[in-house]
């Protein structure tokens, strides 16, 4: 796996940005409801040209404390580059305990009812305040 490029740093995405994302996550195959949600908070990664190569994001849980991380993508010319790995950088976690301590956020309760939860994989990180 290559080193992450430094050139490539993640700007906040602010409403202009939402549909671009909404056009990437689709075709990353990426679940995208929710993206304009107060509690969801997404960045991006663009190339010299402006276009969106990379985003990441979270959701924050109803406790204040915990995060779900989401939207995290790579595209097809960055795979491979340690990118995705550096814009997410968390370890595996217990995804039924992280469901219940997120629970109420737009993506746990969506996979919940679609039944997709069950084939979700969990990553978690302590984040420093």
């Amino acid at each position: 796996m290559g080193a992450f490029r430094p050139e490539l740093r993640p700007t906040r995405v602010d409403a202009a940005d939402v549909p671009e994302l909404h056009a990437f996550l689709t075709a990353c195959d990426l679940t995208v409801a929710g993206l304009a949600e107060p509690s969801v908070r997404l960045w991006v990664v663009r190339d010299a040209a402006g276009s969106v190569v990379a985003s990441t994001g979270y959701e924050t849980g109803s406790d204040g404390r915990h995060v779900l991380l989401r939207s995290v993508a790579v595209g097809p010319a960055l795979r491979g580059s340690g990118t995705g790995t550096a814009l997410a950088g968390f370890a595996p976690a217990d995804r039924e305990e992280l469901a219940t301590v997120l629970a109420g956020t737009t993506q746990v309760e969506l996979f919940r009812a679609s039944g997709q939860l069950g084939r979700e994989v969990a990553w978690s990180r302590p984040l420093g305040r």
